[in-house]
């Protein structure tokens, strides 16, 4: 007679501790051995167990290589030239060095290790410091970027293992950006364009490089594995930075940080499983090593799976939760208002509005996940829908009614604000309000809006900001104003909304990929002036206006594919600023049927993954 197991059974999996949702989720770094120099702006070669470190500062100017086994650095032989900000590519017996600083000038000079002594080989085409490198090979590298007189550079060279040539220029021109991949599938990202500090990635196919979604934080950053598997760490947001970014070849998201912030720190790496981070510096420079490690998993499944931990003894079974979350009271706006800006990026903890009805206009806030507090006002008050595209450190707001305009109200104006003030900046090509906004300080998306040139209509132009200007890009598929909007500039999406000529709202979706606009999920109603946040493929929608019965408390999710609804907010408002992320936002002020008010609202997932525990 069968026994059940063998008509239906499972294995039964032993792991030394509890799993996580996905191997990188739980994923930490873990301290090395230090380097026997500590210093900053070193190149590197390698993976994490087997890795060259080589060049830097001390502060004086460095020439050292040391050699990494997975336990501990070792001396070995002097680079010709002692240099600092220079680039790495290759393995620990097989790299290759090449650009970097010595004062007076960058320097072109290239030399190739060979195991056991380095030899100058041909230079760079183009002398430069700063510059990135990918590729595990000594005989097939890429390096870009980079700064040299007269200031930072677009150029990227490939070496076919005797020699440099010249190939198609980055997108964006900057220094000490991050590097990955190979000489035909390569990553630049992150970087400073002198200014601004940048977020930009570009993607590099052996002929061109195509942009592509943008980090979450903009920065100077090291970084290494391959062109679908980054890790990005550390750097300079314009202070010292432990952040730590994964990059799954489609977009980027923030994991857990490195043990001690620093810059300028040296980076190697097979992918974003396995990567080392090395010296850099904290204010004074630093021989810390750190390990990124990936926990051991198993693949999940929507009913849950059985396990035992040998680490407690204790035998246990998953639970994946379907999308879910709740909202709860948080604390209230100095100001009520409603109809205003937000910075639709930043985050539940960090979070940052301005403008908005009730003179002077202009006010801003910023949210530290408990309390709002009063920050220094716009330059010109204004409201009435404009969005705002970045963090509370980094935010960039164009448009919107201006009641102190002449001859017209609604504006072109455009602002940046840096965590303290705000910056007048480069008009709009095309004034507006209600606009849809999503994007970074350096990379915003404007799209559509109402009362553009010439009075009162609705419009379909899209602007595009770069850090410094506002350029016109291809127009929404349908004129639309009052819509919620979300994402980053390669990555959003904009929904509802109406047309100024017929008050209805609409329930359609829209999606942009940083060149054009798809169809996306239809809205489950139709709806205006909803507030939204979160990612393309885990977005938050909240509130709005059913025109004509009743303000929204209906709240959806967006999966990158279709809406779903979840838990209503408390209070049903419309105009309202949201900020965060799929997992964790908030949603503050708005319009009820009596005007203004105050309220913040929180929006929190449960853990996507529980364990239960089976006695």
């Amino acid at each position: 007679m069968s026994k059940y197991k063998e008509i239906k059974g499972f294995k039964v999996q032993t792991l030394a501790s509890d799993t996580a949702a996905s191997g990188l989720s739980g994923a930490t770094w873990a301290s090395g051995s230090a380097l026997n120099t500590a210093r900053s702006w070193l190149g590197g070669a390698g993976i994490q167990t087997a890795s060259l470190a080589f060049g830097g500062e001390e502060p004086t100017v460095s020439g050292k290589t040391e050699s990494y086994n997975g336990s501990s650095w070792t001396e070995v032989a002097d680079l010709n030239l002692a240099r600092y900000a220079l680039g790495g590519s290759g393995t620990y017996t097989a790299a290759l060095a090449y650009g970097g600083y010595v004062a007076p000038a960058p320097r072109a000079q290239t030399e190739v290790w060979n195991g056991s002594a380095w030899t100058e080989v041909n230079d760079l085409n183009t002398a430069r410091y700063g510059l990135a490198g990918s590729s595990t090979s000594s005989t097939a590298a890429i390096a870009f970027g980079g700064d040299a007189p007269p200031g930072v550079q677009t150029v990227a060279e490939t070496w076919n293992g005797s020699s440099w040539t010249e190939v198609g220029d980055l997108n964006t021109a900057r220094k000490e950006l991050g590097g990955s991949g190979t000489s035909t599938a390569a990553l630049g990202f992150g970087g400073n364009s002198e200014p601004p500090v940048r977020a930009n990635a570009e993607s590099w196919n052996g002929s061109s490089w195509t942009e592509v979604a943008d980090l979450n934080t903009a920065r100077m950053t090291s970084g290494s594995g391959t062109q679908t598997s980054t890790l990005a760490f550390g750097g300079n947001t314009g202070s010292v930075s432990a952040l730590t970014e994964v990059w799954n070849g489609s977009s980027w998201t923030e994991l857990a940080d490195l043990a001690t912030a620093r810059k300028n720190v040296g980076a190697t790496g097979a992918d974003n499983t396995s990567a080392l981070a090395f010296g850099g510096s904290t204010g004074s420079v630093s021989g810390l090593t750190e390990e990124w490690t990936v926990p051991s998993v198993f693949t999940q499944i929507n009913l849950g799976q059985v396990y035992y931990n040998s680490g407690s003894n204790a035998f246990k079974v998953t639970q994946q939760l379907a999308p879910a979350g709740t909202w709860s009271s948080g604390g209230d706006l100095n100001t009520a208002r409603y109809r205003f800006g937000g910075a639709v990026n930043a985050t539940q903890n960090a979070g940052l509005v301005f403008g908005g009805t009730g003179s002077p206009y202009g006010q801003t806030e910023e949210y530290n996940g408990t309390a709002w507090s009063e920050q220094n006002d716009l330059n010109t008050g204004r409201y009435i829908s404009y969005g705002g595209a970045g963090t509370q450190t980094a935010c960039v707001t164009a448009g919107g009614y201006n009641p102190a305009g002449s001859p017209q109200y609604v504006t072109v104006l455009s602002e940046t604000y840096n965590g303290t003030s705000w910056t007048e900046g480069n008009d709009l090509n095309e004034g507006r309000v209600d606009t849809a906004t999503f994007g970074t300080s350096t990379a915003g998306v404007l799209a559509g809006g109402g009362e553009g040139a010439g009075g009162p209509n609705t419009v379909s132009s899209v602007e595009i900001y770069d850090g410094t200007s506002w350029t016109e890009t291809t127009n929404l598929p349908t004129v639309t104003q009052e819509m919620g909007s979300l994402g980053v500039s390669t990555a959003g999406l904009v929904f509802g909304g109406s047309v100024d000529s017929n008050p209805t709202t609409k329930n359609t979706t829209v999606e942009w990929d940083g060149t054009s606009w798809t169809a996306g999920g239809t809205y489950p109603i139709s709806v205006r002036y909803t507030t939204a946040f979160g990612s393309l493929t885990n977005g938050i929608a909240a509130g709005g206006y059913k025109y004509p019965t009743a303000y929204s408390g209906v709240c959806n999710v967006y999966n990158g594919t279709s809406w779903s609804e979840v838990a209503e907010l408390t209070t049903a408002r419309l105009g309202s600023s949201g900020n965060g992320t799929g997992a964790a936002g908030f949603v503050a002020g708005g319009e009820i049927s009596t005007g203004g008010v105050a309220s913040t609202e929180e929006w929190t997932v449960p853990e996507a993954n529980k364990t239960i525990t089976v006695s």
